[in-house]
C-alpha cells in the first residue's frame, strides 16, 4: 500500500472516476465521512463485453460487499459495440497498452486500495502487468491457464514469479484450467487459489453437484471482497 493512500475514496472523488470516458463505475452507498476503501478495475473476457450477464452480476455482488468496481472495454470490444461487427481480440501488445491507459486514468482518482483483474483473458492481461503497475492486489475469475486441450502447454511462466498479492477463483472442471492440471503447476506463493466445486470456466456447476451458479457467484464475490479488504 502506498503511503498516504489509506483513506477511502469519497463520493466527490468517485464522481470524477465516473466522468472518465469509456469507464463504467459502480460504487457502494457511501456515508458521509466513510468513503469506499477498496476499488477493483475489472476487465472482461475475450468473447463478452463489460456489461455481459457475468460482469453485471459480479459487479453488483462485489458492490454489495463494499467493493467499488470500475469496468472498461478493450478496443476490439468497444469497436464491436459501435459497429455491431464481431471482432477478434486485439494483439496482446494492444490489450496491455489499454490496461496501462485505464490504470493511469483511475489511479490518481482513487485514494484507497486499487486492485486490478478480470474475467478470463481480462484477468490474464492484468496478471502480466500487476507487478509493473504496482497494483495493490490482483483478482482473476476463471483464469485461462492453457488453451482448450493443451494442459501440457500452460501459460504460467510469469505466474511463477508474480510478486503481487493475487487471488484466482477457478472452477474445478474449467476447460482452460482444471484442478488436476493446475495443481501440478509451479505458481508464486503470492497466489491464492479458490476452487469452486464442479464449476466450469464461467463458474457454472454441474447440476448433479447440488451447487448453483448464483451460489458460486456469491461465493466468489464474498471471497474476492474478503481478500481485497484483508
Amino acid at each position: 500500500m502506498r503511503e498516504g493512500q489509506l483513506a477511502g475514496i469519497d463520493g466527490d472523488q468517485w464522481a470524477l472516476v465516473g466522468k472518465v470516458p469509456g469507464l463504467r463505475c459502480d460504487a457502494p452507498q457511501m456515508q458521509e465521512g466513510n468513503g469506499c476503501q477498496t476499488t477493483l478495475i475489472l476487465a472482461h473476457g475475450a468473447g463478452a463485453p463489460m456489461d455481459s450477464p457475468f460482469m453485471q452480476q459480479m459487479a453488483a455482488r462485489l458492490v454489495a460487499q463494499g467493493v467499488a468496481v470500475v469496468r472498461f472495454e478493450f478496443p476490439y470490444m468497444a469497436q464491436r459495440r459501435q459497429g455491431g461487427t464481431r471482432r477478434p481480440p486485439n494483439p496482446q501488445k494492444a490489450l496491455l497498452e489499454c490496461w496501462r491507459e485505464v490504470h493511469a486514468q483511475v489511479r490518481p482518482l482513487v485514494t484507497g486500495r486499487l486492485a486490478i483483474g478480470g474475467k478470463s483473458m481480462g484477468g490474464r492481461m492484468a496478471s502480466l502487468l500487476a507487478d509493473e503497475l504496482g497494483a495493490d492486489a490482483l483478482v482473476c475469475l476463471g483464469y485461462p491457464f492453457y488453451a482448450v486441450g493443451k494442459a501440457d502447454k500452460p501459460r504460467t511462466e510469469h505466474l511463477a514469479m508474480l510478486g503481487t498479492r493475487s487471488l484466482i477463483v477457478q472452477g474445478e472442471r474449467d476447460a482452460l484450467g482444471n484442478r488436476q492440471a493446475v495443481d501440478a503447476y509451479a505458481l508464486s506463493p503470492a497466489i491464492e487459489l479458490c476452487w469452486l466445486q464442479a464449476a466450469d470456466h464461467d463458474l457454472k456447476p454441474l447440476k448433479a453437484s447440488g451447487c448453483t451458479h448464483d451460489g458460486h457467484l456469491q461465493q466468489a464475490a464474498q471471497r474476492v471482497a474478503a481478500f481485497l479488504k484483508a
